[in-house]
């Protein structure tokens, strides 16, 4: 009776414990953990990082400009889409600031500086737009529009109070 079973089934079930779907998982995550943070960046992604960036810039040097009383410039390069700032010397002579944190690019490569209005300037699209921090901070309020793509962000900086606000889109502000 080599072939023929008794009374009790000796089928196994097919399946996973939940202890094999714990791990299975722990590894998907951990390996997404690794791989995510190294993938490109987005265009959409280094737009608001940009301007972030040149928000916390603006705020830095406002901030700096008042407790220090010395008088510095925010140079917007608009046709090479740099930025740089400068520190006015006693004698009225544009300086390397010390500080390394105003060294730093605060508008990333491929990031496109539309336009910018500063008070009653009106708004610049080309060239070089220059806004002074003095010892009582912003005298202006400043508008910087940024593009990537076809992606806007918008970057306020309000004068006294070094109020700066960064909002999704192309922003117009009415004074």
């Amino acid at each position: 009776m080599a072939g023929k079973q008794t009374g009790k089934s000796c089928r196994r079930e097919a399946g996973f414990t939940l202890l094999e779907l714990m791990v299975v998982v722990f590894i998907i995550a951990l390996a997404a953990g690794i791989v995510l943070p190294r993938l490109p960046d987005t265009e959409g992604t280094r737009l608001k990082s940009s301007a972030r960036n040149l928000a916390s810039g603006i705020r830095f040097l406002n901030d700096q400009a008042i407790i220090t009383k010395k008088v510095y410039r925010l140079h917007l390069e608009l046709g090479e889409n740099t930025t740089h700032i400068a520190e006015l010397s006693p004698t009225g002579e544009e300086m390397q600031p010390q500080d390394q944190f105003m060294g730093r690019r605060l508008v990333e490569e491929g990031i496109d500086i539309e336009d910018v209005s500063v008070g009653s300037r009106g708004v610049v699209n080309e060239g070089e737009v220059v806004i002074p921090f003095g010892p009582a901070g912003l005298g202006d309020g400043v508008t910087i529009h940024l593009k990537a793509g076809k992606v806007h962000f918008t970057v306020i900086a309000y004068p006294s109070g070094g109020k700066v606000t960064v909002q999704e889109g192309y922003q117009e502000v009415t004074s």
